[in-house]
């Protein structure tokens, strides 16, 4: 992660949210074995930085909906959604994020 993103993310006025999402796609990763990562851990993460979850509503599901096909990946296509729909900075270094529209903060883009 760049370090300007890292540093958005550790400023204490910044409210962090991590979506559940996030956490669902780590779980797949895992039961797939593409990825080690304890569970624990990342409920330890979130708490240790006081970031606050962002569930998945109806409304994220109906935006969803609405969003073009500029990517086939449902986890990041929903955190798009989630994005756009709450209005929140999107934190990642995929560049396809950029097609939608929505906020992103990441200094690669």
């Amino acid at each position: 992660m760049p370090e300007a993103a890292r540093d958005a993310i550790t400023l204490p006025e910044n409210e962090v949210y991590v979506s559940h999402v996030s956490a669902w796609e780590i779980a797949v990763k895992r039961q797939l074995g593409k990825i080690k990562f304890p569970r624990e851990d990342f409920e330890d993460i979130l708490a240790a930085n006081q970031f606050e979850p962002l569930p998945i509503r109806l409304t994220h599901i109906l935006a969803l909906g609405n969003l073009p096909m500029h990517h086939r990946d449902p986890f990041d296509r929903l955190l798009v959604a989630q994005a756009g729909n709450d209005n929140l900075i999107l934190v990642s270094g995929d560049r396809q994020m950029a097609a939608y529209g929505v906020r992103l903060l990441w200094s690669a883009m």
